[in-house]
């Protein structure tokens, strides 16, 4: 039987499910469970393959790894390693708080290889900000007012809202008919531009971001933003702006579901390169799910196997507090039984969490091969959004975790 999730990294040998190589069943018992496994290699390919498509379209600009998806110290490593600050091959980092700032200075990072992109800045968080000579992107006029007061005379970056937006489900969007908390609006740009003005501040950047993880079918959500992005920068530069670089935000996705195909990134630099192509910028990017959510996988034991009024539960040793991106961003859970990872589902089960709550529930009426307790089941593709948002209700314990930056 072929899965639609399988890929160098992420497959079934005789039946039973691999990660980078190895037995995912056989790390479970070795390390215990709950427990991420992160196949490292998979950040370097999403990295390089979307490197070499904006390169083809002759394009240049930095791709940067959104921090709040994955911040672990082993992954940052191998990001790193891609390339020396400067080098065309790097990676940058985008943060959106002060501690995030301090997490991508403290792994290797240098202040130029950095943008800051937050929102409802406080005095506080410029503080800390302002104290280091990274790029920040205002989002609000209020927050252009409060970096002007305090840092007249800066090169800064301003976010735009677009109006348009693009997510895998067409709801995931941060941009759209309805007002968002995100973005300067094309009739507020004006007085963006007095404000800056009045600070001597300079618009270098023009930024955006209108949803997350969307696929090829949203790639026309996508187009219209960027036009109206593109214009936005337009007037800007006819006013005087020295606009150097449109970073389109991050929202690229990856399959998550059956039937899903993967985003098609030549069609997306084409995108880019016919609209901000004449405006000779760089055109940056900032990731996160796409270089990060295929490359971890979630690990957990079978506790409970029970038929409860008509329905069968199969409860695990983790809950939402170790794997939280399903039930905030409402995103689909691909579970595996690891022994039996090529097998068809022939039985209907709910696969529930060790939560002390209704709602933790990681999949309903998903089919599944036979299942036992003391069985181990994966939970694919939640490298991003999930460890890093990891929490203590109930007091139960984060998951564990094994990188491998090989595969066997």
């Amino acid at each position: 039987m072929s899965v639609w999730w399988a890929r160098p990294g992420l497959d079934v040998r005789e039946g039973r499910l691999r990660v980078a190589g190895r037995d995912a069943e056989a790390l479970a018992r070795e390390h215990d469970t709950p427990l991420y496994v992160y196949d490292l290699v998979r950040m370097e390919e999403q990295a390089r393959a979307l490197q070499d498509s904006l390169a083809s379209a002759g394009l240049r600009g930095p791709v940067r790894l959104a921090l709040k998806a994955q911040r672990a110290p082993e992954a940052l490593a191998v990001l790193r390693g891609l390339g020396p600050p400067g080098d065309p091959r790097s990676v940058g980092i985008d943060v959106c708080s002060p501690r995030e700032l301090l997490h991508a200075l403290d792994h290797g990072w240098r202040p130029e290889e950095i943008s800051y992109t937050g929102t409802n800045v406080s005095e506080r968080d410029l503080d800390a900000v302002l104290a280091h000579p990274v790029h920040v992107n205002v989002d609000l006029l209020s927050q252009l007012e409060r970096l002007g007061r305090r840092a007249p005379g800066r090169a800064i970056g301003l976010r735009v809202n677009p109006r348009a937006g693009a997510g895998w489900d067409g709801t995931q969007t941060y941009s759209g008919e309805k007002a968002t908390k995100f973005g300067i609006y094309q009739e507020d740009l004006d007085e963006a531009i007095r404000v800056a003005r009045r600070h001597d501040l300079f618009i270098d950047t023009v930024h955006f971001h209108v949803g997350r993880g969307f696929l090829t079918e949203a790639l026309p959500g996508f187009e219209r933003a960027v036009v109206a992005g593109a214009g936005m920068a337009r007037r800007l530069i006819e006013a005087g702006m020295p606009v150097q670089e449109v970073n389109v935000g991050g929202g690229l996705g990856v399959p998550q579901r059956a039937g899903d195909r993967p985003l098609d990134l030549d069609a997306l630099a084409a995108i880019l390169a016919r609209h901000l192509g004449p405006l000779d910028v760089a055109v940056a990017c900032e990731p996160g799910d796409f270089l990060t959510k295929e490359c971890g996988h979630l690990l957990a034991e079978v506790v409970t196997v029970e038929d409860r009024a008509g329905a069968t539960f199969v409860g695990l040793d983790a809950g939402f507090t170790v794997m939280p991106e399903h039930f905030i961003y409402g995103a689909p859970v691909e579970v595996v039984l690891c022994r039996a990872a090529g097998e068809a589902g022939t039985r209907t089960v709910t696969v529930a969490g060790n939560i002390n709550e209704g709602d933790d529930l990681f999949a309903e009426d998903v089919a599944l091969p036979p299942v036992e307790e003391g069985d181990v089941v994966a939970m694919l593709n939640v490298g991003s959004y999930n460890a890093v948002m990891a929490m203590e209700h109930c007091l139960r314990p984060p998951a564990g975790t094994v990188y491998f930056t090989d595969r066997a």
